[in-house]
């Protein structure tokens, strides 16, 4: 069957509600947004009326609520060394999961954390501790989707092994799951450029993490070598991954329900090109 929740990150301009129907107008049968600006800290309040307007856009869409997917602000940092900077990012996320909750939407994604010189295993040992006051915090209709980074500088889970640590140390509970990047775990060294590497590379995250943990997934093509750690998405196709990665991608029926989402260049439907592509894959 396919794929049946391709989707993409859309820009909430005028309000969050745009950025859904902006997803249905593309074609899109899923959705990531941002509730406020992932460089500030601060977010403006979410009134009843933002609230009625997102659901309302949800619901005349038809897209499923639990294709809907938040990401989390890019200043958060579960592990930071300096204490008042994680009680902020802490905070940061809380906030971040009451806001979801108040909009309805099930799933935020967070890059968890980078160690800053402090070394990978206490990085991820600080990160659980975080991630579980967190979620002791926040509502219960909300789970924290750890993001596979390409472990640029310091960032933690660039590795499958960092993620199976990370739910170890908090006896992994049901909200804590796992959003997996395409480009980034491609950066980290994991190939999935033909059937073989594709094969091997999910073989090893069903094997440490279990597939039941993965609630979506960032589509995104690489402008750099395997194995280089930096963070650089490109176009479908057009990167150093290549189309066979996406056609066994949207083909997987492990993932026919989980939402597969671009976050390529929205600039002159840089989306609906590559939504078309993605598309075009499936059997």
């Amino acid at each position: 069957m396919g794929s049946q929740l391709l989707g993409a990150h859309r820009p909430a301009v005028g309000g969050l509600q745009n950025a859904v129907y902006s997803a249905k107008e593309i074609g899109c049968t899923s959705v990531q947004v941002f509730t406020s600006s992932p460089q500030m800290w601060k977010s403006s309040p979410v009134t009843a009326e933002k609230v009625a307007l997102f659901k309302k856009s949800v619901a005349e869409t038809g897209i499923d609520p639990l294709a809907v997917v938040c990401h989390d602000s890019y200043l958060i940092n579960l592990c930071a060394p300096e204490p008042e900077m994680r009680e902020k990012s802490i905070q940061g996320l809380k906030d971040e999961m009451m806001r979801c909750a108040l909009y309805g939407i099930s799933w935020t994604v967070s890059h968890m954390g980078s160690h800053k010189g402090e070394g990978e295993e206490v990085g991820l040992k600080v990160v659980a501790e975080s991630a579980l006051r967190v979620l002791d915090e926040t509502p219960d209709s909300v789970t924290i989707l750890m993001e596979t980074t390409a472990g640029q500088g310091s960032a933690l889970n660039y590795r499958f092994e960092h993620l199976a640590r990370i739910l170890e140390l908090t006896g992994a509970p049901d909200r804590l799951c796992v959003c997996l990047d395409t480009c980034h775990i491609f950066a980290g060294g994991y190939d999935i450029r033909d059937d073989a590497s594709y094969a091997k590379t999910f073989e090893e995250f069903g094997r440490l993490i279990g597939f039941d943990r993965l609630k979506a997934i960032h589509c995104n093509d690489s402008k750099n070598p395997l194995g280089k750690r930096v963070d650089r998405h490109e176009a479908i196709g057009q990167g150093t991954i290549g189309e066979r990665a996406f056609q066994l991608l949207v083909n997987d029926p492990r993932f026919e329900r989980t939402p597969i989402l671009l976050e390529t260049a929205i600039e002159n439907e840089g989306h609906e090109r590559d939504l078309a592509r993605l598309k075009s894959y499936i059997a």
